[in-house]
């Protein structure tokens, strides 16, 4: 099922036609009008009981304007004439660029993906049946086991609704749904706190949670990851071999290189990668894409927030970097091809090139003899965040994972630190398994202030020497 479009803007290709001519009425080489409308419902239960609903609205307009690397940029949330004239002049005085530009008559486009599949649309949705999800999550966490002292089940979705005009004649109109169930575990044990995770979701309906990811399956994992917790120890410290989990370890690729391959940080020279275009930057068994096509993930979209259709991106092929991530700003002044990776949080923020569904391809090992083959080292199974810097330096946070005996996983470990650098680390991938898996569909990534949905994902990975930091 495709969301029907409907029109919430009430501003015709005659009307966008004129605001586009007074957004370029002091100059400037492209000009764009990105209208939004927004539902959000959230549902949480906590204590026991249904804590809160709420439904919010948004509605806005931004114009964009530019003039080689400048840019002009205002929004409005109110749809009056005067008041999107009022954007449009704003957007064009920053830019000032002299003689007035001109833009091509709009023409209606269509993407041809279907990246939305759903039955059961959740913003459509009663919340009687929200608030049943929600509680069926909670009651099966608090199940687990009489350590869970506490839970926290929420739900929320979303439909965004947009409309894209430019200067270059571009009309398009795109309807996205997002749907995401998450839940919290707090189990003690003595003096011993440890905290669970899990959730899922997609660009898909209420229909996902009946049909592929059960409510009690997301409760029931993060209790298990929280008592997990409460028996793992402290990880060992020091240069060991370090075998990434399937899935959840993606975000370790979405982080150390996937932010690195973004236009405008290579524009600008300030990733490690701006001249390292055709170069080799790790092993020959190290693929990397990103994807904004996949049907019903997180990080997908038929079309960009630019309007342009997205197209699957190999960021490194064989060792080698051959792309990047591109808007169309960082397109036009570096003379490469757009591949739909302009993305705004909102309709308040101009779009800036970022990842939509990053992951390592599969290669041709056997996931268990990766493991086989570790005679001692660390199995990094979930992650709770990192930091990178433009250099390739990193330090990602490894909140639940295992030791590795004699090729076996044997104790469970917790607050483990990665250090390294990325392309120390891509270079000393040696090991890649073929049972790529992604994460857990709960994903945002935060850039210059503004946060997007994201996916990420990775087969099963040996890195053959990396220092971790621990406790013992």
């Amino acid at each position: 099922m495709t969301l029907p479009f409907e029109d919430h803007f009430h501003l015709g290709p005659e009307e966008l036609h004129r605001l586009l001519a007074v957004a370029l009425a002091s100059g400037g080489d492209f000009a764009e009008i990105f209208l939004e409308y927004r539902v959000y419902h959230f549902v949480l239960m906590e204590e026991d009981i249904i804590k809160e609903t709420s439904e919010s609205i948004s509605l806005g307009l931004g114009v964009r304007v530019c003039q080689g690397e400048k840019t002009g940029y205002a929004f409005t949330n109110d749809l009056a004439a005067e008041k999107t004239r009022l954007a449009a002049q704003s957007a064009a005085a920053i830019v000032d660029a002299g003689a007035p530009g001109r833009g091509a008559d709009l023409r209606d486009e269509r993407s041809s993906l279907d990246v939305y599949p759903l039955l059961e649309p959740a913003h459509q949705t009663d919340l009687g049946t929200k608030i049943d999800i929600v509680r069926e999550a909670y009651a099966a966490c608090q199940g687990v086991d009489p350590a869970v002292k506490k839970v926290k089940a929420a739900l929320q979705d979303q439909a965004q609704y947009l409309t894209i005009a430019n200067s270059e004649g571009r009309l398009v109109s795109d309807v996205r749904p997002l749907v995401k169930l998450t839940c919290v575990a707090i189990a003690e044990r003595g003096s011993v706190r440890e905290y669970g995770f899990s959730g899922g979701g997609g660009r898909v309906g209420l229909e996902y949670f009946r049909n592929v990811l059960a409510p009690r399956a997301v409760g029931g994992d993060a209790a298990r990851e929280a008592l997990l917790l409460l028996e793992a120890r402290d990880a060992p410290a020091g240069e060991m071999p370090v075998v990434l989990s399937p899935g959840h370890a993606g975000v370790l690729i979405h982080e150390a290189v996937g932010h690195l391959v973004e236009a405008d940080f290579n524009r600008k020279k300030t990733s490690i990668f701006w001249n390292k275009m055709g170069e080799r930057i790790g092993s020959g068994l190290v693929t990397i894409y990103d994807d904004p096509t996949i049907p019903g993930f997180r990080g997908s979209y038929a079309v960009d927030d630019e309007g342009t259709v997205p197209r699957k991106t190999p960021l490194v092929e064989s060792g080698l970097l051959t792309g990047l991530l591109q808007d169309k700003l960082s397109a036009r002044l570096m003379g490469q091809a757009e591949t739909g990776h302009g993305r705004r949080q909102d309709y308040t923020d101009f779009p800036i090139p970022r990842m939509a569904n990053t992951f390592i391809a599969p290669g041709e090992d056997d996931p268990e003899d990766i493991v086989r083959s570790v005679k001692k080292g660390l199995y990094a199974d979930r992650f709770t965040g990192g930091q990178v810097e433009d250099s390739g330096k990193f330090t990602f946070s490894v909140s639940s994972g295992y030791l590795i005996e004699d090729g076996r996983l044997t104790a469970p470990v917790k607050q483990a630190t990665l250090i390294g650098s990325n392309v120390d680390i891509l270079r000393k991938i040696d090991r890649v398994g073929h049972d790529l898996a992604f994460g857990q569909q709960t994903g945002t990534c935060g850039k210059e202030g503004q946060d997007v949905p994201v996916t990420d994902g990775c087969p099963t990975v040996r890195i053959s020497r990396m220092t971790v930091g621990g406790r013992e």
